[in-house]
């Protein structure tokens, strides 16, 4: 395999020397003399085959093919530069990725100010997010196939720490039969009514989870592919009441009251799969994740949309 003509450290010098207007100038911030700096150019331009800089009075101007070469070498720098940083960071033990699991009834507003936090100080780690609902939570825990996992459900022999409870309504669509037609419906009625049920993410779901006595059951990957079925008018649903706040302010979905039942929540705690194996950047998105699930300043927007926080 061929080597290169050219280096990174007169990539940088070039860069320098443009940046800072001049030989003299660059050789100030490089500590270097202004004759190297000049040597490292001359022989930059010779293995090139190309004049990069022309020299006016005391001032270095790019040529054209210069100004061409020298965008694409900032490019060839910051990514050199990107990498050393990788490899100090896992050095360091930083995780160059973290993959969260995360329980479709978490609000995402919660979530994404958490990663808004966590941003500033991540280092370039990437995040990975998976979607998860009912024992697909429980299924990352107990495989250990996640960093971190916000989960309704945590496994035995599990630990996690509470964020919030979420309240779940019955909702049909303002024109559903089931609205005006008894003051609050039994459990019975519900068994010959369309249910419209959200998929367990799990390989091996648990066909026990949620209330599903309904003869007639449409699934569906989504909240909002479910409430896309219930604004036609068709079936009902147990959503999460964030997730309906505009339509029950607009009167489009009602909440239909069962008897023999006060309402359903769910808790939603933060747990980590493999303590031994979390590092700094875990670390760090954890904390954030537990500051915005639990501290104050959230409690009243977690009102606002819906969720009850436990104080």
């Amino acid at each position: 395999m061929a080597g290169h003509k050219t280096t990174l450290e007169q990539w940088r010098i070039l860069q320098a020397v443009v940046d800072h207007g001049g030989y003299a100038q660059a050789a100030e911030v490089l500590f270097r003399s202004q004759s190297s700096l000049n040597h490292a150019v001359k022989k930059l331009e010779s293995q090139l085959g190309v004049q990069v800089l022309e020299v006016k009075g005391r001032k270095a101007y790019l040529t054209e093919a210069g100004e061409a070469l020298l965008r694409r070498s900032r490019f060839l720098t910051d990514s050199a530069a990107e990498l050393e940083k990788l490899a100090e960071n896992i050095d360091m033990g930083w995780e160059p990725q973290l993959t969260i699991s995360v329980e479709a009834i978490y609000p995402r507003d919660l979530l994404f100010r958490a990663l808004e936090q966590f941003y500033p100080e991540s280092r370039g780690t990437r995040i990975r997010i998976i979607d998860s609902v009912l024992t697909g939570s429980m299924e990352h825990i107990l495989n250990k196939s996640v960093d971190l996992a916000i989960t309704g459900h945590i496994p035995k022999g599990f630990t996690g720490e509470s964020l919030c409870q979420i309240e779940f309504l019955l909702v049909v669509h303002h024109q559903h039969e089931l609205v005006g037609s008894l003051q609050a419906v039994t459990q019975e009625d519900l068994v010959s009514q369309l249910q419209i049920v959200i998929k367990d993410t799990a390989a091996k779901p648990d066909n026990n989870q949620g209330w599903l006595k309904a003869e007639q059951r449409w699934t569906v990957d989504s909240f909002e592919r479910a409430k896309q079925i219930l604004k036609r008018g068709m079936g009902f649903c147990w959503l999460p009441r964030h997730e309906v706040l505009q339509e029950l302010a607009s009167g489009e979905f009602v909440e239909i009251e069962v008897t023999y039942s006060s309402g359903r929540t769910g808790e939603v705690s933060l747990v980590v799969p493999n303590p031994d194996l979390l590092g700094p950047g875990g670390h760090c998105l954890y904390e954030a994740l537990l500051k915005e699930g639990r501290s104050a300043q959230c409690r009243k927007a977690l009102r606002d949309i819906g969720v009850k926080i436990e104080s």
